[in-house]
């Protein structure tokens, strides 16, 4: 799937899993400075290249035109959209609208995800993609130990 601006959506390939880690780590720092992570670095590069690219429906945005490599990374899993990160200077680009299209296509009977209550930014991004908040918890159920959100989205 591109776009006038050379950006490509693909499934995600074994070559991939560290760019697409990276990519994680980045946004993550970038939007949740609070949130202690569990994992090391490399102990999240591990999990994206025996876990998440060969187990799960990896997807990967590749700036193709400006040669940046990946940009961005969403992951699927019978329902849940579990990932949805961008590297930080590429937000507000309408990459994340992207994959949440991309998504709903996948998932036409309805999708989930969580997310972390000090993500306000990411509140209103699903908010505004016709998800709806229906759950709020004390973060004990995650391994980061952070209060989270569950959104539901039904077409």
């Amino acid at each position: 799937m591109t776009s006038g601006d050379g950006i490509v959506l693909r499934r995600a390939v074994a070559a991939d899993a560290g760019a697409a880690a990276d990519v994680w780590l980045r946004s993550f720092t970038a939007a949740l400075p609070t949130v202690v992570r569990p994992r090391t670095d490399d102990e999240v590069r591990a999990h994206f290249r025996d876990v998440v690219v060969p187990r799960r429906e990896t997807w990967v945005a590749e700036d193709t035109a400006g040669g940046s490599g990946i940009v961005g990374v969403m992951v699927l899993d019978d329902g849940l959209l579990s990932q949805l990160y961008l590297d930080p200077g590429w937000r507000g680009r309408g990459i994340g609208d992207r994959f949440v299209a991309l998504a709903k296509e996948r998932g036409p009977q309805g999708l989930a995800l969580w997310t972390f209550q000090v993500n306000e930014a990411a509140h209103r991004f699903y908010e505004r993609h016709g998800f709806v908040a229906v759950e709020r918890t004390d973060g004990s159920g995650n391994e980061e130990r952070e209060p989270d959100v569950r959104y539901v989205w039904r077409p």
